[in-house]
């Protein structure tokens, strides 16, 4: 009996700028972090993505090969490749990020209705995440509050 795949599909834009093995790789990410993909489930075969998506199979293997290089998935001969491990945070972090991941369905819908565009919102958030996630280890809350201190 063959081992079923994991309900992953990727959505390949070839119009991003990104490589489409790293568009693979991107959203095999996505999918262990959100808890889409566990350990033991089987990715497509590159067969099934290359029928899905008319890309060529040695993009999906390209993909499938980096994610394997970074020990997230393994491939077994005959069998498929596997997921490994997953990304992300606790076993718990799904009913954890619940209140998050509704309040942002909130805000995206919002945004939705004031006219911005899918790619307009994308810039937007990842404005905000390099900004809250900046590389000095401070968001910008912190240094606001700087100012205050020196007073």
């Amino acid at each position: 009996m063959a081992a079923e795949s994991a309900a992953v599909e990727f959505r390949i834009d070839r119009r991003s700028g990104v490589a489409t093995y790293l568009q693979i790789v991107q959203q095999t990410k996505q999918a262990l972090r959100l808890g889409v993909l566990e350990p033991g489930d089987r990715l497509p075969t590159a067969r099934e993505v290359v029928e899905a998506t008319a890309i060529n199979p040695n993009t999906v293997l390209k993909a499938y090969r980096e994610l394997e290089r970074e020990g997230l998935v393994e491939a077994r001969r005959g069998l498929g490749t596997f997921v490994r491990r997953t990304l992300g945070g606790a076993p718990d972090a799904t009913a954890a990020d619940a209140p998050l991941r509704t309040e942002l369905a909130d805000w995206a819908r919002r945004a939705r209705a004031a006219g911005l565009e899918k790619d307009d919102v994308g810039a937007l958030f990842t404005a905000v995440l390099d900004s809250t996630y900046s590389t000095n280890g401070t968001d910008s809350a912190d240094r606001s509050h700087e100012g205050d201190q020196e007073r």
